[in-house]
């Protein structure tokens, strides 16, 4: 089995998630006999933040390019960054480091045709619903990609940083993000809601939500897995 490196802390809710979803998945599949190998390279998140808000794009990929150096230096073989947002400078990552990362929004797509969704909607940090490295794959698969307007969007935003970030889950949220997938339904007649920030399954899943889930973090999980256990 491959050394699995995670960049984590972006947020940290989301890599106790990873964690903890790599080891008992891997455990349960091979009958209690392995749990993989993982290191996390955990960043500053706030330090992060600050990089993409002001748009210091490039400060952001030298940093997390330093922490997936650690990790591959370390004998990570498979290595990965754990926030949708994170993947604005995805590509600038692997130029500069020569790394082949396992993207999340590669494997968002390609589980979406797998189900044979047409439309779908998408919720994520305020980065995420309106730049494109999220829709990108999806649209090249054939998907076509939704998000709510502006005022829906900013609230969207609000309530990952200020409430899920730090691991707050509030029913009135819950209730405030079933009327905005339900209205993006209704306008656009999307099939499900890909949940593109990665402390969204804390919030929402396919038993709460209006439409199915398509969850980052879970599909990300799964392709990590095959990916390390491969020959």
């Amino acid at each position: 089995m491959k050394k699995i490196g995670l960049v984590g802390g972006t947020g940290p809710e989301s890599t106790l998630m990873y964690y903890k979803e790599l080891n008992m998945r891997i455990d349960k599949m091979t009958g209690g006999r392995a749990m993989p190998d993982v290191a996390i390279e955990s960043v500053n998140f706030r330090r992060t933040w600050n990089y993409v808000e002001t748009g210091c794009y490039g400060e952001l990929t030298d940093y997390l390019s330093e922490k997936v150096e650690l990790l591959k230096n370390g004998g990570s073989e498979i290595v990965a960054l754990t926030a949708g947002t994170m993947h604005v400078v995805f590509d600038e990552i692997e130029s500069k480091t020569g790394v082949r990362l396992v993207s999340i929004p590669k494997a968002v797509a390609q589980e979406s045709v797998r189900r044979g969704y047409k439309k779908v909607g998408l919720l994520g940090t305020i980065f995420t619903m309106e730049k494109d490295y999220m829709k990108r794959d999806l649209r090249e698969a054939g998907v076509e990609v939704y998000v709510p307007g502006k005022a829906e969007r900013e609230l969207v935003a609000k309530r990952i940083l200020e409430e899920l970030e730090v691991g707050v889950v509030k029913e009135s949220t819950l209730e405030e993000f079933n009327r905005i997938i339900d209205a993006m339904k209704r306008k656009n007649g999307i099939e499900a809601v890909v949940l593109g920030c990665t402390e969204l399954p804390l919030l929402l899943n396919d038993g709460n939500s209006v439409l199915p889930c398509l969850d980052s973090v879970d599909i990300h999980i799964g392709e990590l897995i095959r990916q390390a256990m491969s020959c």
